[in-house]
């Protein structure tokens, strides 16, 4: 009344740019084939922003909703790409239908390994958690000496790739899902990458420039990560050495997945050369 100014309003809180957006590629397989690595490699796009840890959506908890799905997801620009990763969509025989559900557009990617290498892979990270779990030769096999490999056990099926890829194809054609070599990410990271980036729609950004070999560990790092400039290499997880397993099991696991592998490489055009 006496002319004194009203007080200042607070000074509103920045809205963070970007909208949460449902993902429009997903890397949805496989298991101990390199997803992480993608998934790393990939972030350092500007024009990609991926969600860090794996939201299972699809697979465990469907039951919440696509909301909460929307809301676990990074804040994108009209320019950029969602992108998150969950190894086990792969082998999940719903996952394919209900990715078509949410968008029958969604691009996706598939990191591919030796199904022998990544079965042993599988076995010594499951061994670093539970140390008294039975030997891989006798979670392999349901009679050795038949050479009746026991495919029930996870390890041994993820690894059926032709079989999963079925269900995919129900759903997505080919040319929706994009294989990336296990193998060559390590010994050609940026070629790899230079096809994922083609496969998105963008500008192929991350190149040789990117990475350096990392002789400890065995396979290639980034030179700078997304958040910071710094080298970034993927956790002490990543490429630790493999158990020992008997050369004549080795072969046995060959020739169990030779006819998988060959249906695999007519199927997406591709030979991966693990024969």
């Amino acid at each position: 009344p006496c002319g004194r100014p009203s007080p200042a309003e607070p000074p509103a809180t920045p809205a963070r740019p970007g909208t949460k957006r449902l993902p429009r590629a997903i890397v949805v397989g496989v298991k101990k084939g390199g997803t992480r690595a993608v998934l790393e490699f990939i972030r350092v796009h500007p024009d990609v922003r991926a969600l860090g840890t794996e939201p299972h959506f699809f697979d465990r908890n469907y039951h919440r909703g696509l909301e909460w799905y929307r809301s676990l997801m990074p804040r994108t620009l009209d320019s950029q790409i969602t992108v998150e990763k969950t190894p086990s969509y792969f082998v999940t025989k719903e996952a394919p239908r209900r990715i078509f559900n949410m968008s029958r557009d969604t691009k996706l990617i598939v990191v591919v390994r030796n199904p022998v290498t990544r079965a042993i892979s599988d076995y010594t990270q499951t061994l670093s958690k539970k140390p008294d779990i039975p030997t891989f030769e006798g979670l392999t096999f349901r009679n050795r000496s038949l050479g009746l490999v026991d495919t029930s056990w996870n390890a041994i099926r993820i690894g059926m790739y032709a079989v999963h890829l079925e269900s995919w194809l129900q759903y997505f054609p080919l040319s929706q899902i994009h294989f990336v070599s296990g193998e060559k990410l390590i010994t050609d990271p940026a070629g790899e990458m230079g096809k994922v980036q083609d496969f998105l729609g963008i500008k192929r950004v991350i190149t040789d420039k990117h990475f350096y070999f990392n002789k400890t560990k065995g396979f290639p790092c980034l030179k700078k990560s997304e958040s910071s400039g710094l080298p970034r290499c993927l956790g002490k997880s990543k490429g630790r050495t493999h158990v020992q397993i008997d050369p004549e099991v080795i072969e046995q696991l060959r020739d169990f997945y030779r006819p998988y592998n060959i249906k695999f490489y007519e199927t997406v055009g591709q030979d991966f050369r693990w024969e």
